[in-house]
């Protein structure tokens, strides 16, 4: 089917919220086998989803955006869900740009490592430029520990959590679509023990008019997502866990047969462990009670 738009796909979880059901799932794009597994485990769990490709994904397939996003595009549009297509954690005001005609209809600018001022002066153009071209734009303020090797952070670090009323004058002043905020999640857990500052989450959705976003959602136990989806967490983003269960299932099959080298042998186990963890993930934010796997 057609490329959803982000906007659509979040404002509809949103509205869902109030009436008691659950939020929308973004998952992190790496390789094609990412994408597959994100469509397969959407159409799986009867649930829309969100593709990701992050500014370090790009980075990695050589700073080229082109080849990866049109990949991920032609699978989310063989697809039966439905399906986004969101550039995430952009720092780079060229790479943002370079989102326009290539499938994305939103972007996460990334302006968390500024000063406050240089924070709102950044992701105000970087809004102004995405409103003109029709691209949904998330922004984040607080700090979400874990980012290229950083460590995880507390939800009562001192100067990390997202203040309420700093939130309210950020959105304001931006303009922004979404607001990720820092409530103790934490980027590339592979152990799944973040606990949550769910006083916090209600007092910033009592507080901010947007939609708010979880970003590090692998570290975050099924019944913390819950909660905070509760609470009032609409975006929850999922990156990690996809990747742990990938490189275990390649890593078990490599174990046992070492003189492989065919990458389909071990590729295809991985992927189908993939779609395991997204369509549960989907389950869990979309509210049905079944708890991730752990593979």
């Amino acid at each position: 089917m057609p490329l959803v738009s982000t906007g659509e796909l979040v404002s509809s979880a949103a509205a869902g919220q109030r009436d008691g059901r659950g939020g929308v799932a973004a998952f992190n794009v790496i390789t094609l086998e990412h994408a597959e597994a994100i469509a397969a485990g959407a159409e799986r769990a009867g649930r829309p989803a969100i593709l990701q490709i992050s500014e370090n994904a790009v980075k990695f397939h050589g700073g080229r955006l082109t080849a990866l996003a049109a990949a991920t595009a032609a699978v989310a549009r063989a697809s039966d869900a439905p399906l986004s297509l969101h550039l995430d954690h952009v720092e780079s005001a060229e790479l943002m740009r370079a989102a326009d005609g290539e499938g994305f209809s939103s972007v996460m600018f990334d302006a968390s490592k500024l000063p406050y001022e240089e924070n709102v002066a950044a992701t105000a153009e970087a809004v102004a430029w995405g409103h003109a071209r029709g691209i949904w734009i998330e922004a984040e303020l607080g700090k979400v520990g874990g980012k290229d090797g950083e460590p995880p952070l507390g939800a009562h670090t001192p100067g990390v959590r997202t203040d309420p009323a700093e939130a309210v004058a950020y959105v304001s002043a931006t303009g922004v679509d979404a607001l990720a905020v820092a409530v103790g999640s934490s980027h590339a857990m592979t152990d799944r023990t973040a606990a949550l500052d769910h006083d916090l989450i209600g007092a910033l959705r009592r507080a901010v008019a947007v939609p708010l976003v979880l970003h590090g959602s692998s570290g975050v136990p099924d019944d913390e997502i819950r909660r905070a989806v509760a609470a009032g967490m609409t975006k929850i983003n999922v990156g990690t866990a996809l990747n742990t269960a990938f490189t275990a299932t390649v890593r078990t099959h490599l174990a046992a047969a070492p003189k492989t080298v065919d990458p389909r042998k071990y590729l295809a186990p991985a992927r189908e462990a993939m779609t395991g963890t997204v369509e549960a993930f989907l389950r869990v934010i979309g509210g049905e009670p079944r708890a991730v796997s752990d593979n």
